[in-house]
């Protein structure tokens, strides 16, 4: 099993290149199923959720392989394919659960494994299947697996009782082929949610209001393959910016969209850092001693839940007490006892945690629990005195392309290390 080391205390500058994001990638891959033939995704990291999203297709019976710099999928007829998830590929991955809209709508069934994934919370698909059920679908749970049926699904009015990206995505895939008009009410605004929008009208959808609270559907009757780019990761971005303000370093980040990051910029900003938006993504500063602040995680574009362990990282060293609350998953603070091993003064009180920043952290060996708590520490590891090794590291394979790498090529002194035990 893979760990990563650190030997902490270097400041990082120079440019680093942020990969496609796995929240956009996972759901295009999805809404190939919508369509027969060759699809072409291009901009796709290369991460271990893609991989397994790419044998979920082929267990189904589509062909999944990279060439000329894009990711391509061959759908199959409707006859040959297998509409299937199964529980040994999908239990570690919750973006299973994005195959059933598109299963249902384009072939009439599905039976999809519920979904794995990091042990952040509950996350119940009761979302989904409450719209595919106003959609038209018959659905049954059985044995650990969502059954499936519909001859057509028809439009429907869908309000949903919380915002949920996944079933917004799931729910709007599903309506492109329905008869008829779907409304999308308080749906996710998520810049993952527009780039599959505008990927599902290139196959010929229509699609109004995405990026809204409200979107509006008019199926048809098929859709054409995607030939799409996948929009630059916010999250692996945002990670980055943290990187170099607890380094005190001086980095550019490049190929990033600033306008889907303003939440954690404005924040980053008031605990004085200094970024200045450029051509191609964002130019970041770090000060030599961060300031406190109040963070309160919000759907988009509130401050993402996926950046809230990577600031407790920089709170813990900030110069007075900052209080974070996690109003988006009940179970998002494990990296706190990891974070404590390395010096760090925090208390959780049910969804708020009190940080008392330190003037320095520590290197000790840590344990990631999910994929933005491995960051977490992975940045605590860079601003650490002496060396940390972050062990299960296979969590932060799932969301971050090569960041020992990248991280690397800035100045860190970070490696892998492979046990055979």
């Amino acid at each position: 099993m893979d760990s990563i080391v650190i030997r902490g205390g270097n400041r990082l500058v120079g440019s680093v290149r942020i990969s496609g994001a796995k929240n956009a990638a996972l759901p295009l891959l999805a809404a190939s199923l919508l369509a027969e033939g060759q699809h072409r995704f291009r901009n796709v990291p290369e991460l271990a959720d893609v991989a397994t999203m790419g044998r979920l297709l082929r267990s189904m019976g589509c062909e999944v392989g990279r060439a000329d710099g894009a990711l391509q999928v061959y759908v199959p007829p409707p006859g040959v394919l297998e509409p299937i998830a199964p529980y040994e590929l999908v239990k570690t991955m919750r973006a299973s659960v994005l195959a059933l809209g598109p299963l249902v709508a384009r072939y009439g069934k599905a039976r999809v494994s519920l979904p794995g994934g990091c042990a952040i919370g509950a996350r119940p698909i009761d979302q989904h299947i409450k719209g595919l059920e106003k959609l038209g679908a018959e659905i049954s749970l059985e044995h650990g697996y969502v059954q499936a049926r519909a001859r057509r699904l028809r439009g429907a009015r869908i309000t949903f009782d919380m915002v949920t990206v996944t079933g917004t995505e799931n729910l709007l895939m599903a309506a492109t082929l329905a008869e008829g008009t779907t409304i999308l009410e308080n749906a996710a605004r998520e810049p993952e949610v527009v780039d599959l929008a505008n990927a599902l009208r290139g196959m010929g959808a229509k699609i109004e209001g995405a990026g809204t609270d409200r979107i509006v559907v008019e199926g048809v009757d098929a859709l054409r393959p995607a030939d799409h780019a996948v929009i630059p990761d916010r999250i692996e971005a945002g990670t980055f910016l943290v990187a170099a303000a607890v380094t005190q370093g001086d980095v550019r980040v490049e190929n990033c969209n600033a306008d889907h990051m303003k939440a954690v910029v404005q924040k980053l900003r008031e605990i004085g850092v200094s970024i200045e938006e450029t051509d191609d993504g964002l130019h970041v500063r770090g000060p030599e001693r961060l300031l406190p602040a109040r963070i309160e995680t919000q759907p988009y574009p509130g401050f993402p839940t996926d950046m809230q362990a990577q600031l407790m990282t920089a709170l813990a060293i900030a110069e007075g007490t900052s209080t974070i609350t996690e109003n988006v998953f009940e179970n998002r603070f494990m990296h706190v006892l990891e974070l404590s091993r390395m010096g760090a003064d925090i208390s959780v009180n049910g969804r708020t945690a009190v940080v008392k920043g330190v003037k320095s952290l520590s290197g000790a060996p840590v344990m990631a629990t999910d994929l933005r708590a491995s960051a977490s520490l992975v940045l605590a590891g860079l601003c650490a005195r002496g060396e940390t090794t972050v062990q299960r590291v296979y969590h932060l394979d799932r969301g971050y392309q090569a960041i020992e790498t990248k991280l690397r090529a800035l100045g860190a002194d970070i490696r892998r290390v492979t046990s055979n035990g």
